[in-house]
């Protein structure tokens, strides 16, 4: 699956240039972001397409040495979810 940064969103198209997936962010602050918006197409879903939506913005927090704040309701279920996001999330 090719995602590819889109402003603040990461998005996977299909072929014709059709948004099929989608996760986006607002910036809070120099070091905090909040993902507020997950996206998956009917046809995708099921098959893991959020979670690797989410670890993208994961490693792309990293790199850009931000902290995840989430107002999206599948992101906060993922952090609260599991221990390997409590690096990431803003306090």
């Amino acid at each position: 699956m090719q995602i590819s940064r889109e402003n603040n969103a990461l998005v996977y198209r299909n072929e014709n240039g059709e948004i099929l997936a989608e996760i986006t962010w607002q910036t809070l602050d120099a070091n905090t972001i909040n993902a507020n918006h997950t996206y998956v197409a009917p046809s995708l879903r099921g098959q893991g397409v959020a979670a690797q939506l989410l670890d993208a913005l994961v490693a792309l927090a990293k790199a850009e040495g931000w902290k995840i704040h989430a107002t999206c309701s599948y992101v906060a279920r993922q952090f609260a979810a599991s221990e390997k996001y409590a690096d990431i999330q803003a306090k």
